[in-house]
């Protein structure tokens, strides 16, 4: 386990954001991504909750943002360094927005994330 501030763990967010390809961050559309230090259920490193792009159609409207969380403390408990902490983040963060785009889990694990 390692300790990373919320500060740093933030940074850590944003800098794994600024990996996302230009092309899939420009049609990403009402999603707020945000840390949160404890899940709500155990063995949770990031939760997606809203409806994936996939899924809206001419009815979506006046909606509130689809929200990605990310859980600092799980993540810096399964970690030893803090370049561990910057692949699990960059990982995390890759599989919720994959879920704003309508990839589900089981997809995600043939692709290998």
């Amino acid at each position: 386990m390692i300790e990373v501030s919320r500060e740093k763990f933030e940074e850590l967010v944003a800098n794994a954001l600024d990996t996302i390809p230009p092309e899939l961050t420009k049609v990403m559309d009402n999603v707020v991504v945000v840390v949160v230090d404890d899940p709500p259920e155990p063995d949770l490193l990031g939760l997606y909750t809203g409806i994936p792009l996939t899924e809206r159609g001419e009815w979506y409207a006046g909606v509130l943002p689809d929200r990605i969380e990310i859980y600092r403390n799980p993540i810096c408990s399964i970690c030893e360094t803090e370049d561990d902490v910057v692949q699990e983040v960059r990982i995390t963060v890759v599989h919720e927005i994959a879920h704003h785009f309508g990839i589900d889990d089981d997809r995600l694990h043939s692709l290998g994330w």
